[in-house]
């Protein structure tokens, strides 16, 4: 069950650039860590160009520029490195095929917790117990 947050520019040249990029980080969940397809809770922001709500620089030689999209996705621990990589490499893909985002744009952080830190409704814990995704 991740929780994914993508914050990126509004572009009135893309009006759908947030849910191309939604759905490439989503498509990545499901075909390199298995996520059920119907497993998908996003929160979309997009933000003002003109203000420049986004910061960024050119760390460690990969140089962004108003194409940036920032990518949280808080899920379970478990995963290795290796199936995070192919996430990350799966993200940048599809951003570009779906939204026209320049890979190097895309920077991605998961952060990872156990069972007893989801709530999905009902006041209910319940992933404690079970082993769901």
């Amino acid at each position: 069950m991740p929780f994914v947050r993508i914050d990126a520019y509004a572009t009135d040249s893309r009006p759908d650039r947030l849910d191309a990029l939604g759905r490439a980080v989503h498509d990545a969940l499901v075909e390199t860590l298995g996520i059920p397809p119907d497993d998908r809770f996003q929160v979309l922001t997009a933000h003002d160009a003109a203000r420049g709500t986004l910061r960024h620089d050119d760390y460690l030689g990969v140089h962004r520029d108003e194409g940036i999209v920032f990518v949280a996705i808080t899920l379970r621990a478990g995963r290795t490195t290796g199936q995070k990589e192919a996430l990350y490499r799966r993200i940048a893909e599809l951003a570009e095929k779906y939204a026209g985002t320049a890979p190097r744009n895309v920077l991605v952080t998961l952060s990872e917790n156990t069972s007893a830190d989801w709530s999905l409704g009902n006041g209910l814990a319940q992933y404690v117990g079970s082993r769901s995704c």
